[in-house]
């Protein structure tokens, strides 16, 4: 017998599911977008989130949006959740730099950290690709950018680092090779053996890169190559720095490293937007996890906050808009473990009651579009219902005891994309099997 929880539950379920169809509107082509472009008006931030790390819909209908606010509502450039040398690389070749590279697969090819596939797919492909031919006739200052906010690329940045400091600046490169020297014996494994020597010797390798980073920002005016690489070098000083931090707490139980990473990702793009101007205006594109309000979902109990909380908690008046994702099956990118050879992985049929199987029910196999403002003083939007989570690591057998987050879809993002059956990312891979990612554009953005 059903309890009375059982039952009203129910019943609003059934209320939630009559409001996802009077209020959502059908997604299938660009011009769809049109309510969405509009409700983000002149908002300064827009954050546009993924429900996986490797599924094509995603991929393709941000960079349709990105496109749209490009053209538009002249947004300056776009911040990603991947490293920053990689997508510096990138950045360079959409901006058409004699040294960025002959063609789009030599640039990701020297994509090399796991997981490779991210940014390295036929998708981000052809969106550079859109974007260089965008950027062509532009001024050097008008010209959109491509960034990685993120925080792993620890070796990746110290490379970019000494390369750099090698002809501009003797005396800090003396100081990176004092921190490469530090960091040496941990460096094989992303952090996982300095964190456990930092449970022994907390301080470890922080002075080094604290000296680094001090000693690049002291000199910074004095570097006179291009601004660009100029702002470039300081960025991984702080990657350095803040990787550091992040190793360190690796070892602690708790929010401690997850806080260390999204704080970075936010102090990036604040640098960014300085470097830009004072009218300029971002794009990001993270995890639903990173861009939804973490206020309206469990993390905000395990002490966690994320980019998207932090900016609007701080920039609210300047207009921050998140837009997540989400979708009922499909097939993504994903390993099985960390490291794991990249997979075409299926991605199961929606737990019962989650927002995925609500929208499934009410879209009737449709894409959907959904702007929050219409739902928010609704009662039966308050209640934390499960969210489909998929990374970069995915168990699909395992998926409801740790893939659904308990969300509050309205106030956690402002407005939200359903695709109800989706397919895996196209990844651009040397090693990937040509059968099953063949090396051509199999579509279009």
């Amino acid at each position: 017998m059903r309890t009375l929880n059982d039952l009203k539950r129910k019943k609003c379920n059934n209320a939630i599911e009559d409001l996802l169809k009077k209020t959502s509107s059908p997604l299938e082509k660009s011009e769809d977008l049109d309510p969405l472009i509009n409700f983000i008006g002149n908002a300064k931030y827009v954050l546009l989130g993924e429900a996986s790390h490797g599924t094509h819909e995603y991929y393709t209908w941000r960079a349709k949006i990105t496109q749209r606010l490009i053209q538009e509502k002249g947004f300056s450039f776009i911040g990603v959740e991947g490293d920053w040398p990689d997508c510096y690389r990138l950045n360079r070749y959409s901006k058409g730099y004699i040294d960025s590279g002959k063609d789009i697969y030599n640039v990701m090819n020297e994509f090399k950290r796991w997981p490779t596939w991210m940014w390295a797919n036929w998708e981000i492909a052809a969106f550079i690709d859109w974007l260089k031919s965008y950027n062509k006739d532009l001024s050097e200052n008008k010209k959109i950018g491509f960034y990685g906010l993120d925080v792993y690329s620890f070796r990746e940045s110290m490379a970019s680092i000494i390369q750099y400091l090698e002809k501009h600046d003797k005396k800090a490169l003396a100081i990176a090779k004092k921190a490469i020297e530090c960091f040496e014996p941990y460096s094989k494994d992303e952090g996982q053996s300095y964190a456990r020597a930092s449970a022994f010797v907390p301080i470890l390798c922080e002075k080094e890169i604290l000296d680094l980073l001090i000693e690049i920002r002291k000199n910074v005016p004095n570097y006179n190559s291009d601004a660009e690489n100029v702002m470039s070098i300081e960025q991984n000083a702080y990657i350095a720095r803040n990787a550091e931090k992040y190793y360190r707490a690796m070892i602690k139980r708790g929010s401690t490293s997850w806080n260390i990473r999204d704080e970075h990702m936010v102090a990036t793009i604040e640098r960014l937007l300085k470097y830009y101007g004072t009218n300029s205006k971002i794009i990001v594109w993270e995890h639903n996890t990173h861009i939804g309000d973490a206020r309206a979902t469990d993390m905000a109990s395990e002490g966690m906050v994320n980019v998207g909380q932090l900016l609007k908690e701080q920039y609210l008046n300047e207009g921050v808009i998140s837009v997540g994702f989400g979708s009922y099956e499909g097939s993504v990118i994903a390993g099985r473990n960390w490291g794991d050879a990249m997979r075409k992985i299926d991605a199961p049929k929606a737990e019962e009651g989650s927002w995925e199987y609500l929208f499934h029910k009410a879209s009737k196999g449709q894409n959907r579009l959904l702007l929050m403002s219409k739902l928010r003083e609704e009662k039966c939007m308050e209640d934390y219902i499960g969210h489909r989570a998929i990374g970069v690591v995915y168990n699909p057998e395992h998926e409801r005891f740790g893939n659904y987050v308990p969300t509050i879809l309205p106030k956690r993002y402002d407005a939200f994309i359903y695709i109800d059956k989706t397919t895996a990312l196209h990844p651009i891979h040397t090693q990937v099997d040509k059968k099953q990612f063949p090396e051509t554009y199999p579509f279009g953005i």
